[in-house]
């Protein structure tokens, strides 16, 4: 039933930080879920430094996913959006053939306050690959919502349970929010190869086993799952049909590793437009690791 389990994998972006879950080492995607991080949760004083932004970087051959639990980010990106995101609602960016964008916490720095949320990348297919950039939001009214003894569920993207969420996606796949709780019980059917379940907070069991907080269950296909909620709990489920496997060096997906190459050097050479208000200040592509002396 439960194929593998993933820790999450704690990480300093520079000024909060983040639990990295996908990719892994024996489990590189689910679905076409080829990214997964967990974003804080962490508690700005305000007048916090500017180092806790994301500056503007670049993406290729995928769509970023923002959802928040807590907090508020400020979305700019090189097709001209400006989209600040809330608790529940959806940033859904379509690199395509290359998008540039960053993440700031202005609001949030000009208050103080929680912050908490999860950032998956979706691998576009090999046919959608180069389409051109865009970028939507969806507001937590668009998005389905089911409530029956003691679980509630928002269905972010895709579709399951017979409800379909209006975020436009490319490719068959599902993204759900719980919160369950204590005692009360869930059901992911068997309805895609590829499911897995991520563990935001609070303790679940599963199988007669129990899983916490910063721990992502990856299921064998074709039985259904039952969780029970330990604790209060919120639990994000995904997946869906594979895409085929794919490449990823630093912000960029690829089927490709020449087309990788190409946006590496795209970025490096400045030929990949930035964000308007952003102009004057960009992430640059690491240097290669220089080859490791064999006399050391």
């Amino acid at each position: 039933m439960i194929e593998l389990v993933i820790d999450q994998r704690r990480r300093d972006l520079g000024g909060f930080e983040v639990g990295r879950v996908l990719p892994f080492a024996k489990r590189r995607m689910v679905g076409p879920f080829i990214f997964f991080d967990h974003m804080g949760p962490v508690t700005f004083q305000p007048g916090f430094g500017r180092e806790a932004d994301v500056r503007p970087h670049p993406h290729i051959g995928l769509s970023t996913l923002t959802y928040l639990f807590e907090g508020e980010i400020t979305h700019r990106d090189s097709v001209g959006a400006i989209q600040p995101i809330h608790p529940g609602e959806v940033n859904w960016m379509t690199a395509g053939s290359g998008v540039t964008h960053s993440e700031r916490f202005e609001t949030l720095r000009a208050k103080g306050g929680r912050m908490d949320g999860i950032q998956a990348w979706i691998a576009l297919p090999v046919e959608d690959e180069e389409i051109a950039p865009s970028f939507d939001h969806y507001g937590m009214d668009a998005l389905p919502t089911y409530e029956e003894n003691g679980l509630w569920a928002r269905l972010i993207a895709g579709k399951a349970y017979g409800a379909s969420s209006p975020v436009k996606t490319h490719s068959p796949l599902f993204y759900a929010h719980w919160r369950l709780k204590l005692g009360a019980k869930g059901e992911l059917p068997a309805e895609y190869p590829e499911r897995a379940a991520y563990v935001a907070q609070g303790v679940v069991e599963v199988d007669g086993r129990q899983f916490k907080e910063g721990q992502m269950l990856v299921f064998e296909p074709g039985q259904s799952i039952v969780f029970t909620a330990v604790t209060d709990a919120i639990v994000m489920l995904l997946g869906g049909e594979p895409v085929g496997p794919r490449l990823i060096e630093w912000n960029f997906v690829s089927s490709s590793k020449d087309r990788l190459e190409q946006a590496k050097a795209d970025w490096r050479a400045g030929r990949m437009k930035l964000p308007d208000a952003d102009n004057q200040e960009f992430i640059p592509l690491p240097e290669p690791a220089p080859p490791a002396n064999p006399m050391s």
